[in-house]
């Protein structure tokens, strides 16, 4: 009998009791009642440790965002203290010396009053602005209101304020010791040993705090080797003198002949003459080279008669062809006279009484010209009494 024709029976034997049917609960295992307990705790639990991470970067997201922030914030008051015009009231030289720590740059800044007092600012911007890059030693020149930025740019780019010390065409060696010796900026000692006479470079030497002296030296005599070797290759291969110092030598006497440059070249063909004749050079320069030994004649010192006769190595009315070293350090347009001297007949030459010389080929001619001169120096004194 099916569950149904059973209901209806009972219902019409007991018409006054109510019929409850009752679900067969079929029994399960022990892993069947346990199952849907566990699906749903894992799930939940999986719910609950998504929630927590997504909390947690939220939190970090959050922090980054602040700190980054802050960071800018930071950066930005930094860089308007470091771009901010600094207190320097004028143009002022500042000096850094070797060895200077990014700690003594700042202290001197600020005690300079380059800067003002913000070490931090200057420090950590400072650091962020040169990079790689090292701050050099030497002077240099900082604008008024230079802000810190612009301070340390101006380190940086190494720009420091250039010295110059120069040599005159037809200094000797020891006048150009002198001035190496005298001048304020230049450092160390000057060589124990005298440079060859002729071999240091006449120019205008630029230079920066801290350089020494036998740089200067060095730079000068590398110039000059330079220099006449590229002259010597050009040379007019017809000419009296064997070699480079011979050469030397006798642009040293041309130099120190005439401060004109039209005529160097013909001053060089006098003695170019007189070498091929086998006359002597009868050089007023060198007779003072022999006197006072590569120093300065003195202004009111005249040369003598006796002078002209007096036995030095270097006295060219004396000797026979050309003084053993150089007179003087002779320039390009000397050197360059000397390699392609012009070509003349003429064997003397003397002052016109205007800063030039008169030339001649005879002696007759030269004795003319020398009286000339006499009467114009005359008449010169007698305005000046």
């Amino acid at each position: 009998m099916t569950g149904l024709h059973q209901d209806l029976g009972n219902l019409m034997r007991y018409p006054n009791k109510t019929i409850i049917r009752h679900k067969l609960v079929v029994p399960r295992s022990a892993r069947q009642i346990l199952q849907p307990e566990e699906v749903y705790s894992s799930a939940n639990r999986s719910r609950i440790v998504r929630k927590k991470i997504v909390i947690f970067l939220n939190f970090l997201m959050t922090m980054a965002v602040l700190i980054t922030f802050l960071i800018l914030l930071l950066y930005y008051c930094g860089a308007s203290i470091y771009n901010k015009p600094g207190p320097l009231p004028v143009n002022s030289i500042f000096l850094i010396q070797n060895g200077e720590s990014l700690q003594d740059i700042m202290d001197n800044l600020i005690r300079n009053n380059i800067i003002s007092d913000n070490r931090v600012v200057f420090q950590y911007m400072t650091r962020l602005h040169l990079g790689s890059h090292k701050l050099q030693a030497g002077e240099y020149e900082i604008k008024k209101s230079a802000s810190m930025a612009e301070v340390i740019e101006i380190i940086r780019s190494g720009k420091r304020i250039l010295h110059s010390v120069s040599f005159p065409e037809g200094l000797t060696v020891k006048q150009i010791l002198k001035r190496l010796k005298e001048h304020p900026i230049l450092e160390g000692d000057l060589p124990s040993q005298l440079p060859i006479e002729g071999s240091l470079r006449p120019d205008t030497y630029k230079f920066s705090w801290g350089t020494k002296r036998m740089e200067i030296i060095e730079q000068a005599r590398f110039a000059q080797q330079k220099l006449v070797d590229d002259i010597w290759e050009r040379r007019d291969r017809d000419l009296p003198i064997k070699n480079k110092k011979q050469f030397v030598i006798l642009a040293s006497i041309v130099e120190k002949e005439t401060g004109r440059s039209d005529e160097r070249a013909h001053v060089a063909s006098v003695f170019m003459n007189r070498l091929k004749k086998g006359i002597k050079l009868q050089s007023d320069p060198t007779i003072i080279y022999g006197i006072f030994e590569g120093e300065a004649k003195p202004k009111d010192r005249p040369i003598y008669q006796s002078d002209l006769d007096k036995k030095t190595p270097y006295n060219s009315y004396v000797i026979k062809g050309l003084p053993p070293t150089a007179i003087s350090n002779p320039g390009r347009a000397s050197l360059e006279a000397v390699a392609n001297p012009s070509h003349t007949d003429d064997l003397y030459f003397v002052s016109d009484g205007m800063g030039g010389h008169v030339f001649s080929k005879t002696l007759k001619e030269h004795n003319i010209n020398v009286q000339h001169f006499r009467q114009i120096n005359s008449r010169k004194k007698d305005k000046t009494n």
